[in-house]
């Protein structure tokens, strides 16, 4: 039996979609006649996000605001309604930053640049947001994007470790407090997936080294989680809340 997403005109909020699994989530929402506030801070790369979607079965509407910011996002949530004639479903937490060093040389401007971004920006995103949901009272949908750093040690990437097991954790609590509004909230938790910005790497000795601990050898591409995200946007997720999925091909395993 075929999967229907039906998606078709509702409107979801993509944080972050300015490249990597950000714009593959924004370009598969929209090929699914999902309408897409595309959000992220190069301005001009959301616009292009628009004007690629042109007269598709779904469109892009860019809204340029800085995550760690409360106020900008107080203001982007509200503009979002407005866009949406107060219409928005579902939102995408998936903005993310990393650094990469020792936990002992990890500094407090290390730890603000990560945690204010994937910890800070998500729980303020999803907390505004929500309450509007609440306030009108017919559900929503969130998806967070942990990763599967959430459950296994990465060296050299201890504050990004512990910025996703927060995600994991919070996306719990929120699927917890606001069960009886049916807003439904999960967590997907990837693996290793190349995008522009670490592609570089895994083309070379070194990534090419890294990869063969992997089960399988290989790490993902920026579209293998398409099908997931919409399913959890969909109606016919409507019994899963709470969940955090790992999505990683086993690397998890290794």
């Amino acid at each position: 039996m075929a999967v229907d997403f039906d998606l078709a005109g509702k409107w979801v909020l993509v944080t972050g979609a300015t490249s990597g699994l950000g714009r593959a989530f924004t370009e598969a929402l929209c090929a699914e006649g999902a309408n897409v506030i595309a959000t992220g801070r190069r301005k001009d790369r959301l616009e292009a996000l628009a004007e690629k979607a042109g007269d598709g079965p779904g469109r892009v509407a860019p809204l340029s605001f800085d995550v760690t910011d409360t106020k900008a996002i107080q203001s982007a949530v509200n503009e979002a309604w407005e866009i949406t004639d107060g219409a928005l479903w579902g939102f995408v937490n998936n903005s993310g930053v990393s650094t990469t060093s020792a936990i002992e040389d990890t500094t407090e401007e290390d730890y603000h640049f990560v945690m204010d971004t994937n910890v800070k920006g998500a729980f303020f995103m999803t907390a505004t947001a929500g309450k509007k949901f609440i306030e009108r009272g017919t559900g929503g949908r969130v998806v967070n994007i942990a990763s599967i750093a959430a459950f296994k040690t990465l060296t050299l990437n201890g504050i990004y470790c512990i910025s996703k097991a927060a995600i994991a954790h919070m996306t719990k609590c929120y699927a917890r407090e606001w069960a009886r509004y049916n807003i439904n909230v999960n967590a997907i938790c990837p693996g290793f997936i190349e995008t522009e910005l670490n592609s570089d790497f895994f083309k070379s000795d070194a990534g090419e080294r890294f990869m063969k601990k992997f089960p399988r050898r290989r790490v993902g591409h920026d579209t293998d989680l398409n099908e997931l995200l919409l399913y959890l946007l969909s109606p016919a997720s409507e019994f899963v809340t709470g969940s955090t999925i790992v999505a990683d091909d086993g690397q998890v395993l290794g």
